[in-house]
């Protein structure tokens, strides 16, 4: 099967995402400055999903450079990640609305640890429809940035219990750490 297809439906899923996010910032009723105080918890819960956001759509993106052919198994894998990705702007919303709480900050690394999960499984499913030589499997590699965040976000979702800002910290060091150009797939390509 073409790859374009899978693509295309992505990145109009990715775009969704991000248009639903923006949507969900409501304009104060007041022109006080101390009203856009207010919304800030909204706001930065909105900046970093968007950097989330746009971590996975440049993954996505790259990834789709070294891959030559796609099969069932990587749609439903795709798919399986566009959920988990399409959540976000739901817990989003819930976690900057309630000014960071424990049980928002939970769901929201449940939601995150879900995307990191699902995008490993879609690289485990594109790698079994590519031989080991394939330029695919050089860029990908043994993917330590890729398992390493799954263990921090699981401590993350674990500290929230403890104090809702560690598990934030958890997942911003996550967010930074993808921030970071990961050069294997152009190296590759």
């Amino acid at each position: 099967m073409h790859k374009g297809r899978l693509e295309a439906f992505s990145d109009g899923v990715l775009a969704i995402i991000l248009t639903i996010m923006v949507l969900e910032l409501k304009v104060p009723h007041s022109a006080d400055l101390h009203a856009l105080m207010d919304l800030f918890p909204v706001f930065l819960s909105y900046v970093l999903s968007f950097i989330y956001v746009a971590i996975y759509w440049n993954n996505h993106h790259h990834l789709w450079h070294a891959v030559d052919h796609v099969h069932g198994s990587v749609l439903w894998a795709n798919t399986h990640l566009l959920f988990w990705l399409s959540l976000v702007p739901f817990v989003t919303g819930w976690m900057g609305e309630n000014h960071f709480a424990k049980w928002p900050v939970v769901f929201y690394g449940l939601v995150l640890i879900g995307a990191a999960i699902a995008y490993y499984i879609l690289t485990l499913s594109l790698l079994a429809h590519h031989s080991k030589e394939s330029k695919l499997a050089r860029a990908l590699g043994n993917d330590f940035k890729g398992k390493i965040s799954i263990v921090i976000y699981a401590i993350g979702i674990g500290l929230t219990f403890l104090q809702p800002g560690l598990g934030m910290i958890c997942y911003t060091v996550v967010a930074i750490m993808w921030l970071i150009p990961d050069q294997r797939i152009e190296k590759v390509l």
